[in-house]
């Protein structure tokens, strides 16, 4: 139980001092740099650019980018850092499930089915395809030749149909609403 409440406060204090924000025990220098204080009451400040990872094991091990390791006692399991603008980007889970899409002119809409291997299904056209996550939204690519993508703006969805001979770079043939009608939490 006492390991378990210093782990969950190690994390805590790692996490605020990631976030940028203040507290007592966990103060950075600047927004760019991480405190971390022993409980000796002994103190170290590192620059988060500089930090790839921490592993939580036994011993804590700091990773920097540039290879070095720093040891430090702890039982913390682990924390990634990433670039600040891929953590606002939606996950590959965040697609899979039943979405309804329009079809554009006609204001029908269909239903694509995201699966978690990379299948895809509709139930307009071409019923099959396979879809692969870039920069935070869905390509789907269909059998008979239609592109689509799904992504997210703002709170809602949207989805972008690409005519066949047309590549996700040129201008979508019909832009509509999306809605996943299995939202799972994230």
């Amino acid at each position: 139980m006492r390991k378990s409440v210093k782990a969950v406060s190690i994390l805590a204090i790692l996490v605020l001092a990631a976030g940028s924000l203040t507290g007592t025990a966990a103060a950075a220098d600047n927004s760019g740099s991480i405190a971390i204080v022993f409980k000796d009451g002994t103190r170290q400040t590192l620059d988060l650019e500089e930090i790839a990872r921490i592993d939580f094991k036994s011993p804590v091990v700091i990773v920097f980018k540039d290879g070095h390791h720093q040891n430090l006692p702890a039982t913390i399991a682990r924390i990634d850092f990433e670039p600040a603008d891929s953590a606002s980007l939606p996950s590959r889970n965040h697609f899979v499930g039943k979405w309804e899409v329009g079809m554009g002119g006609d204001g029908g809409n269909f239903y694509i089915t995201l699966e978690a291997d990379g299948e895809a299904k509709k139930t307009h056209g071409e019923s099959h395809g396979r879809w692969v996550l870039v920069d935070g939204e869905a390509r789907i690519s269909w059998d008979d030749g239609w592109h689509d993508i799904i992504r997210k703006v703002g709170s809602k969805h949207e989805k972008l149909a690409f005519e066949p001979g047309k590549s996700f770079d040129d201008s979508p043939s019909n832009v509509t609403a999306a809605r996943n009608t299995e939202p799972r939490p994230i």
